[in-house]
């Protein structure tokens, strides 16, 4: 019997010292501590232009659009946003010299900041450019009051002139990145 007792005794042990040396107090308290800081990434607009189009036009401006712009109307949003950036991408396959102005609008029309591209014509390479926003940057005021943005197009060549390029045509395209603090 005492054999039996041994055979039993020795598990029960084991299951005793290991509920023991697991039952130290958790504490809770830790996720107040926890800090969430997502990378919130997004399109902002889409521009593109045939060749064709710009040619059907005066030399001048050729596109003049007003887009409304909602990202920070949300005081949740506003209030967290930690940093960010805008990228620009600009390609031109057209024979023009063109201009490109990108405006950021609060709600009396005001222009709170603007960015001009001028390219030359095709071949022309692609124009990337990156604003930051925030500490390292430009002021995130700018963003957080801006209502709408408008976007201009101007041709500074002649309109009878064409690319030798398949489809020639100018695109900007853009597209953001900003960090939010959740808690």
């Amino acid at each position: 019997m005492t054999l039996m007792n041994n055979k039993l005794l020795i598990p029960f042990l084991l299951v005793l010292f290991t509920f023991f040396s697991c039952a130290e107090e958790q504490n809770f308290d830790q996720l107040d501590d926890l800090s969430v800081v997502p990378t919130l990434a997004t399109g902002i607009f889409y521009f593109e232009s045939p060749e064709d189009v710009i040619n059907s036009l005066p030399p001048g401006n050729f596109y003049n659009q007003t887009f409304t712009f909602e990202a920070f109307n949300e005081a949740f949003v506003s209030e967290r946003v930690l940093d960010g950036s805008i990228t620009y991408q600009l390609e031109n396959t057209t024979s023009k010299e063109l201009s490109l102005l990108v405006e950021f609008l609060d709600e009396t029309d005001t222009v709170l900041d603007s960015e001009v591209f001028t390219v030359q014509p095709q071949p022309s390479p692609l124009l990337e450019r990156e604003v930051v926003y925030g500490d390292t940057g430009k002021s995130l005021d700018i963003l957080r009051n801006t209502t709408r943005i408008r976007v201009s197009s101007e041709n500074l060549g002649n309109n009878s002139s064409e690319s030798t390029a398949n489809d020639p045509r100018i695109i900007l395209r853009s597209s953001a990145v900003f960090r939010v603090r959740l808690q």
